[in-house]
């Protein structure tokens, strides 16, 4: 571009002068940057990563199904079936049996009237948000709601008014306020939220939206094949499956694939198939990733209860492993019972975003890996090192995990520990 033909300012200005522009490459120099790190290998309880083996504490494969032999087998049998792709839409030539299935069994497992599934899990809910509301509506958000939720909200340019994490008097005064907006309401939450690892007071969510008149949709993308009798997420745990509008779902954790769905009433689910635009204008899924998918919904619905009950196990193993290190672990809260509200998501707060990938580098190089979380993934001082558990963790990686974790936090006595 020659300087008499640019613009008064460069749209490129932003990728020099970002503000993590100098903090990135520091901890690309260092080799500290924490983030597309190389995996070789399944992704297992214990992987290979840039030709190293490595305990994974980092991924959200909750149930081993991505291993298991029955799932790769359907895969291949839908990529000798239907090839490598269907290169269109599910409006014009993408939709298979397997997608008429696959949508029939989610409904089925969710005890809805219908469900829709879309590329990808972001699309879901982009997908749903952006087509359900309009200008006029309001959406009220949990500040810890997944990305895609915001971004589905911003689409659809309704007013958002978000309410302060997992704060029931701040949603309450949120719907008070919507009351004057003059449009439809929808409260958005994440039924397991995916970076702090707790669970939605959905009771509490349940009541004031109804009180209000407001429709409620529920994220279950960390809540499905791990909460519930079913496996159906934090809805059917709390026994509000009937009173909760919209469940979305994802295919990339506990269903060991790619994708995502949207399960509810018939009128509403008809409706986005022909008007969410993240559908009808996205290439359909590969087929392999379909297949996966039915044949891992397939085995939770047979053999959920056993996986879920070794998942959930691992989780409260790592918990209390890592109270024992006196490391301050994030606490999911707790069920109407008393009892403890256990996710596979264990979160250990570190604080300072430096700090955390300092502390993360550390448990790469000694075998263990994690996820870490720094701002805007969660709020300013408050960096985590997320972990979650998988149903095919034996008690000898994790005890080993645990031993290599409080061996490396020895050279960090900054960190936050238990109060």
């Amino acid at each position: 571009m020659t300087e008499a033909a640019r613009a008064p300012v460069d749209v490129f200005a932003k990728a020099r002068n970002h503000d993590r522009r100098e903090q990135l490459e520091a901890a690309r120099e260092q080799d500290l940057l924490p983030y597309f790190r190389v995996l070789t290998s399944e992704a297992g309880p214990v992987v290979e990563m840039e030709g190293r083996e490595t305990i994974m504490l980092g991924s959200n494969n909750y149930l081993g199904l991505t291993g298991d032999e029955r799932v790769k087998q359907a895969a291949r049998d839908a990529l000798e079936a239907y090839g490598t792709g269907l290169t269109g839409s599910r409006l014009l030539n993408g939709t298979t049996p397997l997608h008429l299935e696959l949508e029939r069994e989610l409904a089925e497992w969710m005890g809805t009237e219908q469900a829709i599934v879309f590329t990808t899990g972001h699309q879901a809910n982009v997908g749903c948000i952006g087509t359900i509301l309009g200008p006029s509506d309001t959406v009220i958000c949990d500040s810890a709601d997944h990305a895609s939720i915001l971004d589905g909200c911003k689409l659809s340019g309704a007013r958002l008014r978000p309410f302060r994490h997992n704060r029931m008097a701040k949603l309450e005064r949120m719907l008070e306020r919507a009351a004057d907006d003059g449009g439809g309401v929808l409260v958005i939450v994440d039924g397991v939220f995916s970076m702090e690892g707790d669970l939605c007071d959905l009771p509490a969510v349940v009541e004031l939206s109804e009180r209000h008149g407001a429709r409620l949709m529920v994220d279950e993308a960390h809540a499905v094949g791990v909460l519930g009798a079913r496996g159906a997420g934090a809805s059917e745990l709390f026994g509000l499956e009937d009173r909760v509008d919209l469940r979305m779902g994802t295919f990339s954790k506990s269903l060991a694939s790619c994708g995502g769905f949207i399960a509810g009433p018939a009128e509403v689910i008809d409706y986005l198939r022909i008007a969410s635009r993240p559908f009808i204008f996205t290439a359909s899924a590969v087929p392999a990733a379909v297949g996966a998918a039915l044949a891992a919904l397939r085995i939770i619905r047979a053999e959920g209860p056993e996986l879920m009950g070794r998942l959930l196990d691992n989780a409260r193993y790592l918990r209390r492993g890592l109270h024992d290190l006196g490391l301050a672990v994030v606490e999911p809260g707790s069920l109407p019972d008393g009892s403890e509200a256990t996710t596979p998501v264990v979160p250990v707060v570190v604080g300072e975003d430096w700090q955390a990938v300092l502390l993360w580098k550390a448990l790469f190089d000694a075998g263990v890996y994690t996820n870490v979380a720094i701002h805007p993934a969660v709020p300013p001082g408050g960096a985590l090192l997320r972990t979650s558990l998988m149903a095919t963790h034996e008690r000898s990686h994790l005890d080993r995990a645990l031993e290599i974790i409080g061996r490396t936090v020895e050279a960090f006595p900054e960190l936050p520990r238990q109060g």
